[in-house]
């Protein structure tokens, strides 16, 4: 099933995000992971490009995995340092392998590695696979607090309507903690005519390495009440895993009330965490979607 179509038959889209194993790691780490995740019953899985973002490696076999457990997979595809062959390459193993969904992005830089001959932003990607002739769904990603490298939120909005224009059928968002920042980013894209659906993202704070590494990397800003959590439980792993999960929960549930189009949770491969997420909000979910 292309996504698109779940975006018009629910008011509240609910979906996990996973990783494919390290080259080192065993396969039935994941496969595991799948299966946990998929008896949960999300709209969907995305699943990311290997680890660093260097390429695409694993994804496509991680996508058919989530695909044979009965749930819809959504690969992304990184362009930034791929040329057209590299891309069209993983959109045919992608096709063959019964993937539908696409979650077309610029990628992260990589020191050392040059720079796609090919593509510069991910509109251009998006162009790309729209001229291929796929019958690809093709989501991409926004910046509720803009994107890292542009100069301000207003003239990310101005590059995203680029991208959407490309040929976008819907949106999800960067983690973020604040849910001011998606209320005032949705409220610029309604200006901008950005008119598609757009998912929230959010990532559970549940381990310290996820403050250490993950918020510093997406720049994402902390607010006060979460600093206070980290500050008070940083020390304490179960603590700090509970309270993750609670707050979490408060921000989805303020996202859904307050008519988001469904959330994306990063789940960071853990089950426990999605399973604790999907058993507090799944009533609501479910009376949303019975409207």
């Amino acid at each position: 099933m292309i996504l698109s179509k779940l975006f018009q038959n629910k008011k509240a889209v609910y979906s996990f995000e996973i990783f494919p194993p390290k080259p080192t790691a065993e396969l039935s780490a994941v496969q595991n992971t799948i299966r946990e995740l998929s008896a949960l019953s999300p709209d969907y899985i995305s699943v990311t490009c290997s680890a660093g973002g260097s390429n695409n490696a694993g994804t496509a076999g991680i996508a058919k995995l989530v695909k044979e457990c009965g749930v819809e997979p959504l690969a992304h595809v990184t362009c930034l340092h791929s040329d057209k062959a590299a891309v069209e390459a993983a959109l045919a193993e992608l096709s063959r392998n019964g993937v539908q969904n696409i979650l077309a992005l610029r990628g992260d830089r990589i020191e050392g590695r040059p720079l796609s001959p090919d593509f510069r932003y991910a509109s251009d990607l998006v162009s790309f696979i729209r001229a291929q002739g796929y019958a690809f769904d093709i989501a991409a990603a926004c910046y509720p607090e803009g994107h890292p490298e542009s100069e301000n939120v207003r003239e990310d909005i101005r590059n995203l309507k680029i991208k959407v224009d490309a040929g976008v059928s819907h949106l999800n968002t960067q983690l973020f903690f604040d849910n001011e920042d998606f209320f005032r980013f949705m409220e610029l894209c309604g200006v901008a005519g950005i008119d598609v659906p757009v998912q929230a993202g959010v990532m559970p704070l549940v381990k310290k390495n996820h403050v250490d590494r993950i918020v510093a990397l997406s720049g994402g800003k902390i607010p006060a009440k979460i600093s206070r959590m980290i500050s008070r439980f940083y020390d304490k792993p179960e603590a700090l895993m509970e309270a993750g999960i609670a707050y979490a929960t408060e921000q989805i549930i303020d996202l859904l009330t307050s008519g988001a189009a469904g959330v994306h949770l990063y789940v960071m491969n853990n089950t426990y965490v999605a399973r604790k997420i999907t058993e507090n909000i799944g009533y609501i979910l479910g009376e949303l979607n019975q409207q």
